[in-house]
């Protein structure tokens, strides 16, 4: 069964379950006393210059027993993810307050009484509101008060952990020794608030995004040809409806205290409202909002991120894909950042890891701050990790990628690994962006329980497949499959010169087909893919995966005109997906 809400509540659970494993229940229950907690309001000024806002955030600071300004301790700030609330993190912050940490919670711009409106983590916004929380552990003054209203200020704290110098080596007042944690939004606020701030020391971003606009409106294929605009991809109809109607929700709930957030689009950057028209009616997102979108995405700033961070992913995730941490890990590694990479089994769409998997990533967690924030002499554990939901293990390597190609050729209708037939496949894509897959809502699996995987059932006349052979040995696939393939579209082909309402799109789509011919969708994954130029091969990177196909089972591959949870082509397509050659290709990354 699968059960996750859109804020860290997921890692907070791992977190429940790891701290139990690591403290022991007595000696948990013991370290509720090891610590003092106050609810605290911060006056934030955020915006670029000449368009900035005053901002109420709450929040929450813990203080361990024992700091003080000769006894001084490191900090970790941290926030929730999208609809949620300082609340959320409490789990973590009495844990890692009950082990030294002054920890502060607090709820982002938008959300849990905290004013303004959501700004989907944007470095302008978010990330200059927190810079400033920042300033607060440095010892800043007039930052933090008891009261809403801002008339009653707290004393600036002198026992934070100070550092001489930033990362840069240069010497800045108000500099703590300060990390950050979180998930989802509670993520990549930690990216945002870092490379405008060279005061953070280390970052520990989960289950996050690398490129927003991506995420919404993925086009996992590359043409061939050159197509330096970039082709879009097809929106995400679930994810986007329920992040609109949680946003909205949560400024009608605290529009007492802030009024103004109504104003215009209601709770959202002004931009968020448009764009979500405009890509549930045509399928794609508009150039000027793929722009809007990576400004607040990780990708647009990497060189700014130059301390170390531990990258955690999970594997089932429909929202954010492994894909986004493997973009955001290969582009730190290029540039020398400490970086290192986790895949953990719970993303956004499920999935409940062993005790072990919990622990092991919760040490990980800690060793990481233990040794970039305290100094400790601890081991940060290797450069790459990942869940076995086979086994309830995590295996690890020295780093990413770790799979070695493995092709399945297109054969009529089947996956061979030699002896390629000529044969052929048609189907007809839907029109309007009808879905053509009766399976389970991505977004539906996130709040309620629901069975793991659901049967994704691709409706007659609108898909071609291609299956391979019982395996003789358990297979066992680490990273991105990737599929080339050469399709026939002569519709599409007319269309195609008109921009992205008349070109082709598709979702591929890995199975594994158990003993009892049953295809699961393996994490409820999909590639969708808008092709520029359907007289071309088309390159499909498909979401990352860490799977192990049993042996007797099978390896199906599908290409559909049609999901579920994603809007279509706008266009009815006819579609031919000739075999023969050795051109039409699966890769499986196989450890």
């Amino acid at each position: 069964m699968r059960r996750l809400t859109f804020s860290a509540a997921t890692a907070a659970a791992v977190l429940a379950v790891s701290s139990t494993i690591a403290l022991g229940p007595s000696t948990a229950a013991a370290a509720e006393t090891d610590y003092r907690t106050q609810s605290l309001h911060f006056a934030v000024t955020v915006g670029p210059a000449g368009s900035q806002q005053r901002c109420d955030i709450v929040g929450d600071l813990y203080t361990p027993a024992g700091v003080s300004a000769q006894q001084p301790a490191p900090a970790i700030l941290t926030t929730n993810g999208f609809g949620g609330s300082a609340a959320d993190q409490t789990p973590f912050a009495q844990l890692y307050a009950s082990k030294g940490y002054v920890v502060l919670s607090y709820s982002g711009l938008g959300f849990g009484g905290s004013g303004c409106k959501i700004t989907l983590d944007d470095p302008d916004y978010d990330g200059l509101a927190a810079s400033q929380l920042v300033s607060f552990l440095g010892g800043a003054p007039g930052i933090a008060f008891t009261d809403a209203e801002h008339t009653d200020p707290l004393p600036a704290l002198d026992y934070v952990l100070h550092d001489a110098v930033d990362h840069r080596g240069l010497a800045q007042r108000h500099d703590p020794r300060v990390g950050m944690w979180g998930g989802s939004y509670g993520g990549q606020i930690q990216f945002a608030v870092a490379s405008i701030d060279a005061r953070v020391d280390a970052l520990n971003p989960q289950i996050t995004w690398n490129d927003l606009s991506y995420s919404l409106g993925p086009n996992n294929a590359a043409s061939t040809s050159a197509d330096p605009a970039g082709t879009p991809g097809a929106t995400k109809l679930t994810w986007a409806g329920a992040f609109s109607a949680l946003g909205v929700f949560n400024g009608v709930q605290y529009a007492q205290q802030d009024p103004q957030r109504l104003i215009g689009c209601p709770n959202f950057a002004d931009f968020v409202c448009p764009a979500l028209v405009a890509g549930g009616t045509t399928g794609y997102l508009r150039t000027e909002d793929v722009a809007k979108l990576r400004h607040a995405s990780v990708a647009s700033y990497l060189p700014r991120i130059t301390i170390p961070v531990l990258l955690v992913q999970g594997e089932v995730d429909t929202l954010f894909n492994l894909n986004e941490s493997i973009a955001t890990y290969q582009a730190l590694r290029r540039q020398h950042t400490p970086v290192a990479l986790l895949w953990r089994y719970n993303g956004h769409s499920g999935g409940v890891p062993s005790a072990a998997g919990a622990a092991y990533e919760a040490s990980r967690v800690q060793a990481w701050f233990d040794h970039y924030l305290k100094g400790a002499d601890v081991s940060t554990g290797p450069g790459f990790a990942y869940y076995q939901d086979w086994s309830g293990a995590t295996a690890t390597a020295p780093s990413y990628p770790v799979g070695k190609p493995h092709r399945l050729y297109l054969s009529g209708d089947e996956l061979v690994s030699s002896g390629v037939r000529p044969g052929s496949q048609s189907f007809t894509t839907p029109p309007a962006g009808v879905p053509s897959t009766l399976g389970g809502l991505d977004v539906v699996g996130s709040q309620v329980d629901v069975p793991q995987d659901l049967p994704d059932v691709n409706l007659p006349g609108t898909f071609a497949s291609w299956t391979g052979a019982p395996l003789t040995a358990p297979l066992t696939v680490v990273g991105t499959p990737t599929l080339d393939v050469q399709v026939s579209a002569p519709t599409a082909a007319l269309t195609q010169a008109g921009g992205p309402g008349g070109q082709l799109v598709l979702f591929a789509k890995l199975y594994d087909v158990g003993t009892d011919g049953v295809a699961q969708l393996i994490n409820g994954l999909v590639a969708p893919i808008r092709i520029s130029d359907v007289t071309r091969s088309t390159h499909i990177t498909l979401p990352g995966i860490a799977h192990r196909f049993a042996a007797g089972h099978r390896i199906a591959l599908y290409l559909a005109g049609g999901d579920a949870n994603h809007r279509g082509g706008q266009l009815a397509a006819p579609v031919t997906v000739s075999t023969g050659s050795s051109g039409q290709v699966l890769t499986l990354p196989v450890r």
